[in-house]
């Protein structure tokens, strides 16, 4: 019965109806009584004391003021016509200002009145006012006098409001929802963990975080619930760890053989640093286990990733196997086969380049050889997940910015064996870590955190526009040592015309500055045709033009050494993360590279955090925990499509100690009852199922 009451449609609920049920289910995604109860507010509002009047300026939220009316007038003719009331208390005087509705709340005003006033303070004129304040005559006999509680705020939309569905709208049908389904509500988390945490009960939170009595319990009410969330989460994603690791038995690679320590020996033209030795010890216990590799590597650009990946697949080479790795663009595909070509030269093993471009002719040798075993690594792009595309042996598989790949993707490689190949996924955008353990939870992750010997940090310069010559200089300067130089403009899809009349009068600009025949230019934009972009980009690399005006397209996956300057105009029209990866083009040789971020006069203080930071940081996981706590999770590239972070209410910027607390504790129950299958996890258990229907004990996601 419990349940068949929360599933109830919402337009049964009283006060709704079907008009209302419809607008709801549109805007809000709310279905049932449910739906509705767990939709939290996104803040509160503080009414839980009185302000005095000198107490007030214009930063402050909405707050509440005691004091009597004074006087009222109506100002102002027409269009400008406003009512003027003022309001004193024994600290000072404040103005309250109507320009709506004036008449009739100019009727119900009555000077000598205690009031209380609710509302946003400003300033102006140097004088503190509040616009359109709630008003309500003050009663010092009644118990609820100035509504002294913390008020929620729901999130709400125009067309909701059109039916009333302002918060307090809301807020009437969370209360009419509670008084009938609170007694259905079921408890999901059994009562070790409850006591263990201090948690409050599912009901008495739920309760709380739309009718909180005071802050504390709010918090307590907050608390529980992102526990529940970011709790549940875990459990999903580390069953489905387990149930990889039981179901999915994995290549041995037993030995380091020949092409591994020739490599090692002879070829690898670089020592390894300290971070790749670590991650390649870890890759190499993975592989002698005897279940399937699931390894993330997160490193910075220019961290040394591309090595590790190549020295795995000498590994799998040497136990028999093939290799392959899978990059998103055909740019970034052919950087990976040119710098694994250039490392192991043409007769030590056999590499070949797979793309939507590649001739019909060499694709038919390459599945020829893929399948007789003679071809050891295949590079390529998604072309590489074609069903032609057949191994004789696949034993381990390296994904390249793997968020750029759907699940079906990624998965259509692993069919491409019997026993599924290893996987060794990298990623050059640092993660932090909370968001590494609730989008890659079910994988090891491991981190390249240092840069390889010899690598100068980049000198990071923020720049105002009445500061351009100077940057021009820089320029000029870089150019006569013979060096080459990036210059990039926003590309953002609102206003794809203006930014490309901007990415043209920058090109004015900058060949006006820098003319033929002493300076080439090679222009990138996404409007291109992928030849002409792809001539561009190679008259760049081959060194034939010096400056490289482009939009982000270069953002990913142009790696020229010899580029030793990047100018990143309208800086402040990019997230943190998209300057991280832009800067990481340049510093790739062994010169001091440059990075130049060109602004307005007018910074948001958003904009002038972020333009600090780069300034200051060369690590791309403080930019990127930065980065989280300025955006929140949904905006960080590649964990919109996650479908993980439909967070209902935990936070991951803000919500570190709780993500880590439910993480231990889920590894901890997995190690003593790995199916749940013990009493006190039984709660665990039906919860775990009822959620995830499509998701059995036995079954993988």
């Amino acid at each position: 019965m419990a349940n068949h009451t929360l599933i109830t449609p919402i337009e049964y609920l009283k006060g709704v109806g079907p008009k209302r049920g419809e607008v709801i289910r549109k805007e809000l995604g709310i279905f049932s009584y449910e739906d509705l109860i767990n939709y939290f507010p996104f803040r509160y509002v503080d009414r839980t004391k009185f302000y005095k009047i000198r107490e007030l300026n214009s930063d402050l939220p909405s707050v509440q003021v005691l004091g009597r009316l004074v006087s009222k007038e109506l100002v102002g003719e027409k269009r400008g016509k406003r009512l003027v009331a003022t309001l004193r208390d024994d600290t000072g005087i404040i103005e309250l200002i109507w320009f709506q509705g004036i008449n009739w709340i100019e009727k119900s005003l009555n000077p000598g009145n205690v009031y209380i006033a609710f509302g946003k303070p400003n300033e102006f004129n140097g004088k503190i006012s509040i616009a359109h304040p709630e008003l309500e005559v003050y009663n010092p006999n009644s118990p609820k006098a100035g509504n002294l509680t913390l008020q929620p705020v729901y999130n709400s939309t125009e067309k909701l409001k059109q039916f009333s569905l302002d918060t307090k709208g809301i807020q009437k049908l969370q209360e009419a929802a509670l008084d009938i389904v609170i007694g259905a509500v079921e408890e999901t988390l059994p009562e070790y963990i409850l006591t263990k945490f201090k948690l409050l009960t599912k009901r008495e939170a739920l309760f709380k975080i739309h009718f909180p009595p005071d802050a504390t319990l709010l918090e307590a009410a907050r608390k529980r619930l992102k526990f529940e969330e970011l709790f549940f989460i875990q459990l999903k994603l580390l069953k489905n760890k387990l149930i990889r690791n039981q179901r999915f038995r994995g290549h041995i690679f037993s030995r380091v053989g020949e092409k591994f320590n020739t490599f090692y020996k002879e070829k690898l033209p670089f020592n390894l640093t300290n971070a790749q030795k670590r991650v390649i010890k870890e890759i190499r216990q993975d592989t002698q286990k005897g279940h399937q590799m699931n390894r993330l590597i997160q490193g910075d650009v220019g961290s040394g990733k591309t090595a590790v990946a190549l020295v795995s697949m000498l590994f799998a080479i040497d136990n028999d196997f093939q290799a392959c790795m899978m990059a998103p663009t055909e740019i970034l595909a052919q950087q990976h086969y040119q710098s694994v070509k250039s490392l192991v030269g043409d007769d030590f093993i056999n590499v070949a380049l797979l793309t939507g471009s590649t001739p019909k002719k060499e694709r038919k040798v390459i599945h020829q050889s893929l399948l007789e075993g003679s071809l050891d690594i295949l590079i390529g792009t998604h072309a590489l997940l074609e069903d032609e595309v057949q191994f004789k042996n696949l034993g381990l598989a390296v994904i390249d910015e793997q968020h750029r790949f759907g699940v079906q993707q990624r998965a259509r490689l692993w069919k491409k064996n019997t026993v599924p190949p290893h996987i060794l996924v990298m990623t050059a955008t640092p993660i932090p870590r909370t968001l590494a353990m609730t989008l890659y939870g079910d994988l090891d992750v491991s981190v390249i955190d240092e840069l390889p010997a010899g690598r100068k940090p980049i000198k990071t310069i923020h720049l105002f526009e009445n500061q351009r010559l100077r940057m021009f200089g820089l320029i000029r300067q870089e150019i006569a040592k013979g060096r080459q130089v990036y210059v990039v403009y926003p590309l953002i899809k609102e206003s794809e015309k203006l930014d490309l009349l901007h990415l043209e009068a920058g090109i004015e600009a900058i060949t006006r500055e820098f003319p033929l025949p002493d300076y080439r230019i090679s222009v990138v934009h996404g409007k291109l045709k992928p030849a002409d972009k792809d001539f561009e980009m190679q008259r760049f690399v081959k060194g034939e033009t010096q400056i490289m005006v482009a939009t982000t397209v270069i953002e990913v996956g142009v790696n020229v050494p010899n580029a030793s300057v990047m100018i990143i105009e309208n800086s402040e029209r990019f997230g943190l993360s998209q300057l991280h990866q832009l800067r990481g083009r340049v510093g790739r040789g062994a010169e001091q590279s440059y990075c130049i971020l060109m602004s307005s006069n007018k910074l948001s203080r958003e904009g002038k955090v972020r333009l600090e930071t780069m300034v200051r940081s060369n690590d791309g996981f403080e930019i990127s925990e930065i980065d989280l706590q300025l955006r929140g999770p949904g905006d960080i590239e590649g964990t919109q499509q996650s479908g993980v972070l439909d967070l209902k209410i935990a936070d991951l910027a803000q919500d570190q100690k709780i993500l880590q607390a439910a993480r231990e504790e889920v590894i901890q129950i997995f190690e003593e009852d790995p199916e749940l299958a013990n009493e006190k996890n039984r709660l665990l258990r039906e919860h775990f199922l009822k959620k995830d229907r499509a998701i059995t004990w036995n079954n993988i996601s």
